[in-house]
């Protein structure tokens, strides 16, 4: 429905921008937004353009916008509006304001081809990523020209995306930068395709199927042959995570992989037709059935069964998909696998797996064939169901188990059937009853990292810079946050019993803090004295008939401090240790200045927060809340207080980012990280000890920019040598570590002054 001359005018004063030119184009481009976007979207759409006019580029980013957005909006979803207008801005403050045009002109074509929000952002942090690594590079020197390669990468992006995978642009840029980064007329040769090795490099990452060349075919497959019209939503395998991204489907849509090689005579094409089969299989016969009384091993050969129960039941149908799947399938050699080095589980599942969907596997071991031919008699007594699957799954895990098995070197040659999904729509879980919640308790008080990844929130990834390549590693940390488990709050308050001769001291100190400035508050009903403009004007009111202002009195008060303050602990294991001439640890004398700190800062009014993180490997980065900034300094976060516990590592650099996540959001004048620490930042699966410093750094470096001022007091003697690389000049090395509760306080009231 189109829209009425009154709301295109409400629209019109929503956009805070005065072009004349825009009074020809506002109205076309209103109509395709409202038949594009919700009233939510259409408002965001408007912010978006405001901002693009405020950048003062002139009109035709702003055109650019107005015309593309809806279009990649409706594509991608409209929370992109925002996205795409934010990285506007941060274009238009650094030095390559020029490739603004360029650049909103690519993502049409680019919204295209990366049908999915998650690519997108893929995308966009990898332009962001080649613009600071070619700023500012020029033979050295730390300049602000701008990258000379940007507007020819976004010229030639439309083309490169019609050629390569996400995973293979990535590789073309690297090269590109590798090689030159400093020479600025080679690298406008290499990114706008004149040179010969930009081609060569393009022809050898140019490989495969892309989904984006053959969308419209798989959904006419999904409709015509399963009756199952999914939205199939593309994933790139080029970016880190977690673990190795694998197919799944939700309710949201089916995950496929962005492109596909060619495999054993198969093409990429018939390679998403045998996932999308597999899929669809799932869906048509497969339930979720309880996962709480089955063992790790035994979860693994129900998912193995379940995935051929739905094969051959899909085989019935379509007895083409047998050639399919077999030659996608891996064969596992029989005596492949050494049972006295290696678990071999995952290696006997395949071969089952194997021997099921082929009749002629010519497997010798008795168990595999007596097991094959018990599952085909399973099924041809009907289609089976999983809860019959799963039984038949228990008992080869009990028939073939060998001690072997829990061996922690397991064998995964020629066991990952890449075509079929992760299996997660196959469990449920039972509330924990009486007797759980018992044992999880107990079990939280002796091991609380446990009891955190159960109540925590879903894993945050951050990335991490890496020197030896000058770039960042995308989403390389996975850091997860939750809540200190609770403990005894009076032990704080026999820790400030203790500490009262220093607390009477700060004291003194803290009442000179406090702001003297006085501020004058009108319009009080009540107050210390009569506010005369006011009550002159009340009494003119009465004198005309009118009612009067009854506010005519004023009150006084001191002027707040504006001062956020996090304070991130280090409770890595080496905070445990007693240093020589102490009788209390590390991290006990942490917890009375923190105790102190506390006290102090709750004297003063401030924002404060407090938080512990330790870290095993960049796949465990724990992040615990001790105190939130809105959290008053009273018995809960005192008992979480009393509870910190050592253990692990020490990855500083995602703790730092994440408090700064926090920290950036609080609307304060001064916003200040304390960074209390033992050591030097480092992690049980990094050999190199410089990369966790120099990714501290950065990440110190990032908070900066932020106008977040970062400190560190740190209790080794040995810090002279690293903490300088970690945070310049802004850090305190406590050699007499017993003085930390009084030093503590004491620091905090000098930064914050």
């Amino acid at each position: 429905m189109p829209l009425t001359e009154r709301e295109r005018d409400e629209y019109r004063a929503r956009l805070s921008c005065n072009f004349p030119q825009l009074e020809d184009v506002f109205a076309d481009c209103m109509e395709e937004a409202a038949a594009l976007l919700s009233p939510q979207g259409r408002l965001d759409y408007l912010e978006g353009a405001s901002l693009v006019c405020m950048i003062g580029r002139g009109f035709e980013p702003v055109l650019v916008y107005l015309e593309e957005m809806p279009q990649v909006a409706g594509r991608l979803g409209e929370e992109m509006l925002e996205r795409i207008a934010q990285a506007v801005w941060k274009l238009s403050r650094s030095p390559n304001g020029q490739a603004i045009t360029p650049f909103l002109q690519a993502l049409p074509e680019a919204s295209r081809r990366l049908p999915s929000a998650a690519q997108m952002e893929h995308l966009l942090a990898l332009l962001f990523d080649f613009a600071e690594r070619t700023t500012g590079s020029i033979h050295g020197f730390h300049t602000t020209l701008p990258s000379p390669g940007l507007p020819d990468l976004l010229q030639q992006l439309p083309y490169l995306l019609n050629q390569l995978s996400l995973e293979g642009l990535r590789h073309w840029i690297d090269y590109g930068v590798r090689n030159y980064a400093d020479h600025p007329e080679r690298q406008r040769d290499y990114f706008s395709l004149q040179s010969a090795d930009s081609r060569a490099m393009l022809q050898r990452e140019r490989h495969g199927t892309l989904y984006a060349d053959h969308e419209r075919r798989l959904d006419q497959y999904l409709r015509a042959l399963w009756r199952d019209p999914q939205y199939l939503i593309p994933y790139s395998e080029g970016f880190s995570e977690l673990r190795k991204p694998q197919p799944y489907f939700d309710h949201l849509g089916i995950r496929v992989p962005d492109v596909y090689d060619d495999r054993a005579g198969i093409s990429g094409l018939d390679r998403y037709r045998a996932l999308l089969a597999h899929v669809c299989a799932h869906r048509r016969w497969s339930h979720a059935i309880f996962a709480d009384n089955y063992s790790p091993f035994q979860r693994v050969a129900i998912e193995f069964l379940e995935d051929c129960r739905v094969e051959c039941l899909a085989m019935r149908l379509y007895p083409g998909l047998r050639r399919l799947w077999l030659a996608l399938h891996p064969r596992p050699d029989e005596d492949a696998c050494d049972a006295g080095r290696e678990s071999c589980i995952r290696h006997r599942l395949a071969m089952l797996s194997y021997a099921i969907l082929d009749p002629d596997h010519g497997y010798r071991d008795p168990a595999i064939r007596d097991f094959a031919a018990r599952f085909h008699g399973l099924l041809d007594g009907g289609d089976a169901s999983p809860e019959q699957v799963a039984a038949l799954a228990v008992s080869f895990i009990a028939q073939t188990r060998r001690a072997s098995d829990l061996l922690p070197n397991v064998r995964f040659e020629d066991t990952e059937v890449d075509y079929r999904d992760d299996n997660r729509h196959l469990w449920k879980f039972i509330e924990l009853g009486d007797e759980e919640e018992a044992f999880a308790e107990e079990e939280r008080k002796n091991r609380p990292e446990e009891g955190e990844e159960r109540q925590g929130l879903p894993p945050r990834h951050y990335h991490e810079w890496d020197y030896n390549t000058r770039s960042y590693r995308p989403d390389w940390v996975s850091l997860y946050e939750g809540l200190h488990a609770p403990g005894d709050p009076g032990v704080i308050d026999r820790i400030l019993l203790k500490h009262a001769a220093l607390a009477k001291r700060l004291k003194r100190v803290l009442d000179l803090l406090k702001p003297q400035d006085y501020v004058r508050i009108r319009y009080q009903e009540e107050g210390s004295e009569l506010d005369l403009d006011v009550a002159i004007r009340a009494l003119i009111e009465l004198k005309s008939g009118h009612t009067p202002d009854p506010r005519i009195n004023m009150s006084h008060e001191h002027a707040g401090r504006d001062v956020a303050v996090s304070l991130l602990l280090d409770l890595s294991e080496s905070t445990a240790q007693v240093p020589a001439g102490c009788s209390q640890s590390i991290l006990d004398l942490s917890r009375e200045a923190v105790s102190l700190l506390a006290w102090a800062t709750d004297q003063l009014g401030d924002e404060f927060a407090i938080a512990g993180f330790s870290s095993n490997t960049r796949h465990e980065v724990r992040y615990q809340h001790i105190k939130g900034f809105s959290e008053p300094w009273e018995a809960p976060a005192k008992a979480r207080l009393a509870a910190m516990e050592p253990g692990f590592s020490t990855r500083m650099g995602a703790a730092i980012r994440h408090a700064g996540h926090y920290l950036g959001a609080r609307k304060a004048d001064k916003r200040l990280l304390l960074v209390v620490t033992d050591g030097e930042p480092a992690d049980i699966d990094v050999k190199d000890p410089r990369l966790l410093i120099e990714d501290a750094h950065r990440a110190v470096q990032e908070l900066d920019q932020n106008e977040i001022f970062t400190y560190c007091i740190n209790l080794d003697p040995q810090a002279d040598r690293y903490v300088a690389d970690v945070f310049g000049p802004r850090y305190l090395v406590l050699d007499q570590v017993e003085r930390l509760p009084e030093k503590l306080p004491q620091l905090f009231i000098a930064l914050t002054k």
